[in-house]
């Protein structure tokens, strides 16, 4: 842009004096709110396009730092933008404008533009473009119809899950935390007082499923040992819940001292079916398939899930 044109912004009286003054075309108001009508405090570029300005040209613009004229104010001072360019090194299209404003209603006719210029080979002379007419209004009011209404309050809008979720959250967190600390200390003092917790079996038992299901040992490889640890976790569990000696028991024997026991059908042949899978696994090197890979771990939580008893932690060792 500098290539092209130098702008000085203030009035060049001297240099008007001396230069051929020629009435120009070029001038625009442009809103810069794109309204029907220009309303009190809509912003307004006021400027004009010089077409084909050699490289070198210099021109003089009018000082706005004191305004444009009464009831209409500046923004923001001259600037100017290259529009187009012919070729390189070549003439350009240059637009220049202010930006303004009025806040008083009514048809203001702005000022021309003059605009001395100095052309690249001495040539100077003064570019006179045609003034605008500003034309502002306000909104218009019904007298005849208009009703005073006092001032509204702020308008209250119901909340909404999403905003309410950080605060049950933080509430949950705290109580959680709470709850950590005071589980820590109760444990704290009955360990000083040689008091032992021990966790029910079903606890037990759904951490150790829970292990396995995280270890994912299914490739064939490792199958016996998948298949090992589900079915000894559940027999763990089952001598904790009926009495019965399951660790040291086989399959069958486990399944004849649960019949009689509080167990749905469904149930007890989906264990006894795991059971028989699991010695196929360990002892007839059978691979099991994918969907029995799939099925083994929640078929043993639902046992434990659905056969569990409410039972309080034992304590040993106390007073």
């Amino acid at each position: 842009m500098k290539k092209f044109l130098y702008i000085i912004a203030f009035a060049a009286i001297a240099l008007l004096a001396r230069s051929e003054v020629i009435p120009r075309d070029g001038s625009f108001l442009r809103q810069l709110q794109k309204r029907d009508s220009v309303l009190i405090a809509d912003q307004l570029r006021y400027g004009f396009l010089l077409e084909g300005v050699e490289p070198g040209t210099q021109i003089a613009l009018p000082d706005l730092s004191k305004g444009l004229m009464d009831s209409v104010e500046v923004v923001s001072s001259w600037q100017a933008d290259t529009i187009r360019r012919s070729r390189k090194g070549g003439p350009c299209d240059i637009e220049v404008s202010a930006v303004i404003t009025a806040f008083d209603e009514g048809d203001f006719l702005l000022p021309p533009i003059v605009v001395a210029r100095r052309l690249p080979d001495g040539t100077v002379d003064t570019l006179a473009f045609n003034p605008k007419l500003l034309s502002v209004r306000t909104m218009p009011v019904d007298t005849a119809t208009f009703v005073p209404h006092d001032l509204k309050g702020q308008i209250r809008y119901p909340l909404t899950f999403k905003e309410i979720l950080p605060y049950i959250l933080a509430i949950w967190l705290l109580a959680l935390v709470v709850i950590t600390i005071v589980c820590l200390v109760m444990m704290h003092k009955r360990k000083e007082a040689g008091v032992v917790f021990h966790e029910p079996a079903y606890i037990i038992a759904l951490r150790k499923l829970d292990k396995l299901r995280g270890d994912k040992f299914w490739a064939p490889e490792k199958q016996k040992q998948f298949y090992s640890g589900i079915t000894d976790t559940v027999r763990e569990y089952m001598a904790a819940r009926y009495g019965i000696d399951a660790m040291e028991q086989t399959t069958d024997e486990i399944f004849s001292a649960l019949k009689g026991k509080e167990l749905s059908p469904e149930l007890f042949l989906e264990m006894k079916d795991l059971f028989e899978l699991s010695d196929y696994v360990k002892f007839a090197k059978h691979t099991a398939t994918r969907e029995e890979n799939a099925a083994a771990i929640p078929a043993a939580v639902r046992f434990v899930t659905e056969t569990w008893q409410e039972q309080e932690p034992v304590e040993e060792g106390g007073k």
